[in-house]
């Protein structure tokens, strides 16, 4: 199978994990990283061997990519996926695939028309945690499933981060940070979302960083920072998601848990790819743990990437596909709608279930 050449736009916090395991994975080439502080981008060419370190406009320049990886700040994720497309080369960024709906719609239309594929973050599905609670499902384990509920709370980022700012501007708050992890796991686990409901709110207007760099300095909040949302999917399955960077001391509820009509499955982690996995079986008082029946354990970031450059070759749909990555901004947004207008937010766009991964022989890690 022939291998896709990848360059990394955008070379900031996260990028670390997505330059190592990329140098890695057999089914792509890394050849380039760039950033808009070329310094940035020479340092990380240094440190993971690459002989092309470059500004933004210069990778999308170069005909021997052909996977743009990206890696900008949530507002840039439209502009830089667009002149990549316009390029000619397939885009993998990360969450959330756009900040509105409409530049998200954009990015779609000219894919399609151009025949490239657009692909999205978060990648965690594909672990072994979440893909162990599909199988689950799918074989009946749980029954029916009844309902979802999905707890994300705790403090926010500007206590560690060095560039915080970004969390409180509109495509931030914990919804659009971590809520894209939730949602991606529900749609993989319960299929696609009919309508959502909820309430958010600005609990603090104003955020102080306590990280070295900007110690002291002031964030104005632009986006609400405590979303309680309710969903309804197209299953018949209800569902409730909290999100919030108004609870600094955490809390004991679990990441997701889903009831069904004969067992309730504790989902790990969705911000991971392992976890434990827990099934309670009806009549039975007790949680017992299940193997994991599905590699990719580790921090497996980059994953997404692989199977997008194996679908190209293949000629299959990749699994975090763009669709999918619409569905999950649109609910995202909805819930924001929702809780301002008063009213239930109907879903305009549909997706498929990614296909499941393969299992590895016992479960083994890749």
């Amino acid at each position: 199978m022939a291998k896709s050449r990848v360059g990394i736009v955008g070379c900031g916090n996260i990028s670390g994990i997505y330059f190592e395991n990329l140098s890695q994975y057999p089914e792509v080439e890394l050849v380039a990283a760039a950033d808009i502080d070329i310094g940035r981008a020479e340092a990380r060419a240094e440190q993971f061997g690459l002989a092309k370190a470059y500004t933004p406009e210069q990778l999308l320049a170069d005909p021997d990519i052909d996977i743009v990886v990206n890696l900008t700040i949530p507002k840039a994720h439209a502009s830089v996926c667009l002149d990549a497309l316009r390029a000619g080369k397939h885009v993998y960024v990360e969450k959330p695939l756009a900040v509105t709906r409409e530049e998200g719609a954009e990015m779609l239309a000219l894919a399609k028309e151009k025949g490239l594929r657009v692909a999205g973050a978060p990648e965690t599905f594909l672990g072994g945690g979440i893909q162990t609670c599909r199988k689950l499902i799918d074989d009946g384990a749980i029954g029916t499933p009844v309902a979802v509920s999905g707890f994300m709370l705790g403090g926010g980022h500007e206590s560690w981060h060095p560039d915080p700012e970004f969390y409180y501007e509109v495509g931030g708050g914990p919804m659009f940070d971590m809520g894209p992890y939730y949602l991606t796991a529900f749609v993989t686990l319960l299929g696609p979302i009919r309508r959502v409901t909820g309430s958010a709110v600005i609990t603090h207007p104003e955020r102080t960083i306590g990280s070295a760099k900007k110690r002291g300095q002031k964030i104005r909040v632009e986006t609400p920072t405590h979303i309680a949302g309710v969903l309804d999917f197209e299953s018949g399955v209800v569902g409730t998601l909290i999100t919030s960077f108004d609870a600094p001391a955490g809390t004991s509820l679990p990441n997701i848990e889903i009831q069904g009509s004969q067992g309730t499955l504790l989902v790990p982690d969705p911000n991971g790819f392992g976890g434990v996995v827990r099934l309670r079986r009806a009549g039975s008082r007790e949680w017992e743990e299940v193997t994991l029946t599905h590699g990719y354990t580790n921090n497996n970031r980059g994953i997404g990437v692989a199977d997008l450059a194996a679908a190209v070759a293949e000629g299959r749909e990749h699994r975090a596909h763009g669709d999918m990555a619409f569905h999950v901004l649109e609910a995202m947004h909805g819930f924001h709608d929702a809780s301002a207008a008063g009213i239930h937010y109907e879903m305009k766009s549909r997706c498929r279930r990614p296909a499941p991964m393969p299992p590895l022989p016992g479960g083994t890690n890749a």
